[in-house]
């Protein structure tokens, strides 16, 4: 996939597109379709935007941002939200020179709502799949949530294999298993993802409108700084997916045992997460994490909840920025 450039001139783009303002189709192992338009100092077209179509006929929307030069950090969104989720980073690490790089998950977002392969293989597969595409190299990949679960399958089973990653970043992420099992006592009951299921299958707009109001943020924590804005903004990107992708993803967050991910990965990967993480237990996600990795470090934050990227993102996107340059 690579060889084939990502700009043209101004001229030649307008010559050839006269009839199809504003959008090209580009001709690639695994047809994709982008949107150019963003263009650099040159007046050259700058992909900044479009859609990967997989092997399995799924488009996965991506945003593509900054110098084409520049290191990569690819961003993966948590359940049951969107790319957007990442715009506070995006903006933060595009203003340091990176070129960033965030998807929606497939059934997520503008992706397309698929009644297959909503599991932890297709979601690091379709990844892949934007990376290649994008010819990404010498890259960081950050996951927040299941977002995380889905970094620790593809840097193991693609990323590294091909030579793709640089460092990976874990924040409140899954891994490596969230049920409680006979071999993890620890995790979580099953009847605790079932009532997901159930407030999801039932009555979703209320359910995301609760997750949001509440322990995802810690806004349900006394004393807690409650913005509608984000709560808002959580409900949007969820209601964007669509709810069989929804449904299915739970059993692919809580169910995917990643152990042997973990112990796959070499390259330097940071593990964050705070101690009041009230869907992800930070007992069972970081700590284990830490234990499994063979190259790694790990902060814990006092107090910080789930969503502390956007919470607390004045002091995360600094840590994770140091992560990147040392």
């Amino acid at each position: 996939m690579s060889g084939q450039t990502f700009h043209m001139s101004r001229r030649v783009f307008i010559a050839g597109t006269a009839t199809i303002a504003g959008t090209v189709y580009l001709s690639r192992p695994g047809f994709a379709q982008a949107n150019l338009n963003h263009s650099n100092q040159n007046g050259d077209i700058i992909m900044s935007s479009g859609f990967v179509t997989t092997t399995d006929g799924t488009q996965i929307y991506f945003k593509d941002w900054g110098p084409r030069d520049a290191q990569p950090i690819v961003f993966h969104h948590g359940w049951p939200l969107s790319a957007d989720d990442w715009d506070t980073q995006m903006l933060y690490f595009l203003g340091k020179g990176y070129r960033v790089v965030a998807h929606d998950r497939r059934g997520h977002g503008r992706s397309s709502q698929v009644d297959t392969g909503n599991d932890m293989d297709h979601y690091a597969s379709d990844a892949s799949a934007v990376a290649e595409f994008l010819d990404l190299k010498n890259a960081v990949h950050i996951g927040h949530s299941t977002g995380g679960g889905e970094v620790a399958r593809y840097v193991a089973q693609y990323g590294e294999p091909q030579g793709r990653v640089a460092k990976a970043v874990l924040v409140s992420a899954v891994p490596p298993l969230m049920l409680k099992t006979a071999a993890n006592p620890e995790g979580t009951p099953i009847e605790v993802f079932d009532g997901f299921r159930e407030a999801l299958a039932a009555n979703r707009a209320q359910f995301y409108m609760d997750v949001a109001s509440g322990p995802f943020y810690g806004f349900n924590r006394t004393g807690a700084k409650v913005s509608q804005g984000v709560i808002n903004n959580w409900w949007r990107q969820g209601m964007m997916g669509g709810a069989l992708a929804h449904y299915e993803g739970i059993k692919a967050f809580s169910e995917t045992d990643q152990t042997q991910d973990l112990k796959d990965i070499s390259v330097p990967m940071l593990i964050l997460q705070g101690d009041d993480d009230q869907v992800v237990p930070c007992r069972d996600a970081a700590i284990k994490q830490k234990e499994l990795l063979k190259n790694s470090e790990i902060k814990i934050y006092p107090g910080f909840p789930h969503g502390m990227l956007t919470t607390h993102a004045e002091v995360i996107n600094p840590d994770i920025l140091a992560f990147i340059k040392k």
